[in-house]
């Protein structure tokens, strides 16, 4: 199991420290800005580098709906081009002009009206889906045939993802929701925390990427879970939005606009805390490998290559605490949702009556 690890330190070093080897051949190279919020951020592309980059599908609705298989056709219709290139047209020359900033607009200047192009984070977006529909629903093949259910769970993979299941239904999914209602969903929640987990770890894979670093995703997300809670609601639940009992009648102009406003900060807070941790580990890894190449600039390409020995452990350490917090982040975001609708569906002149019986009994 040592040598395991150790086999695995040296393999992940080399693989962050090849880069640096180019630096020893030009000490007086001038490395540029290192850019971490453009690597973090969106693009129409996916890299795989050293191989070429895959140009993805753009989308464009304006005068009618337009499909480009890059967006580099799509500026070679003559319908379409680069930002930039209208802002700078001295430096835009035709037939060999590539895209730089991707962003789209009419030939004339004219935004799009709407961009529907399929961008980096929407792939692996979907592979999240995708692996979760793959993987689930041949573990539910296995259960239909027997297999977990009237016998032991088979192969390691069977085995941990039960654990995980039986733990979030029984300690998160019915503890919240209730052992009458929870079933209803159950599916949705554990659907939440798998996708979640998948698009987290995502990000330390290789030429990966995490969609939960995109704040347009963990919107989508927790949007869902918005309608989820308030389509649900009892009329308990909407009585104490709008007409919250045991107050003075004066008070509700008060209650019923900070209530109403508690129904959006919920979500809000449910995809800004998913969206800022994932974001924040993403870019402190970019930022610590990004001192190697600072150090090079400085000190020249032999302390950039030295100064890799620190930097590399740290980054190593930093993607051990991103994987727990890959798993806590999507624990914490099935929880809260889990909360909301537990919330949303309690019956409180239940707990009321209940109150008020046992006060009696009492007396």
């Amino acid at each position: 199991m040592t040598n395991l690890v150790r086999t695995a330190f040296l393999v992940l070093a080399l693989l962050y420290v090849m880069p640096v080897q180019a630096l020893a051949e030009d000490n007086n190279k001038d490395y540029g800005d290192i850019d971490v919020i453009a690597k973090l951020g969106d693009r129409y592309y996916i890299e795989f580098e050293p191989l070429p980059k895959l140009y993805l599908p753009r989308i464009l609705i304006a005068d009618g709906i337009h499909f480009f298989g890059s967006t580099k056709s799509a500026m070679q219709s003559g319908l379409f081009q680069d930002a930039y290139y209208i802002e700078n047209p001295q430096e835009f020359v035709a037939g060999v002009s590539g895209p730089v900033t991707y962003r789209l607009v009419q030939a004339n200047g004219d935004p799009v009206t709407l961009d529907l192009s399929i961008s980096k984070h929407v792939v692996w977006f979907w592979l999240a889906g995708f692996l979760t529909l793959f993987i689930f629903g041949r573990m539910a093949k296995k259960y239909e045939a027997g297999i977990g259910r009237e016998t032991a769970p088979r192969g390691a993979g069977m085995n941990f993802a039960e654990v995980i299941i039986v733990y979030l239904r029984d300690e998160v999914v019915k503890s919240n929701i209730g052992e009458e209602k929870y079933k209803k969903f159950a599916p949705y929640l554990l659907s939440c925390f798998f996708m979640i987990l998948f698009m987290n770890l995502f990000g330390l894979a290789p030429w990966g990427q995490t969609p939960t670093s995109d704040i347009s995703v963990t919107a989508a997300l927790a949007l869902t879970t918005f309608f989820m809670v308030n389509l649900n609601g009892t009329k308990d639940y909407w009585k104490h939005v709008f007409a919250m009992p045991g107050i003075p009648k004066f008070m509700l102009i008060i209650m019923i606009p900070v209530e109403i406003l508690g129904l959006f900060t919920k979500p809000f807070a449910l995809a800004v805390r998913l969206f800022a941790n994932m974001l924040s580990g993403k870019m402190l890894i970019l930022s610590m490998l990004g001192m190697i190449f600072i150090f090079a600039g400085l000190y020249g390409a032999g302390l950039g290559l030295v100064s890799a020995f620190l930097w590399v452990p740290f980054t190593l350490f930093i993607y051990a605490l991103k994987v727990f917090a890959a798993f806590l982040q999507a624990y914490i975001f099935t929880m809260f949702s889990a909360l909301f609708i537990g919330m949303a569906l309690e019956d409180h002149s239940h707990h009321d009556e209940h109150h008020h019986a046992e006060t009696a009994a009492a007396h």
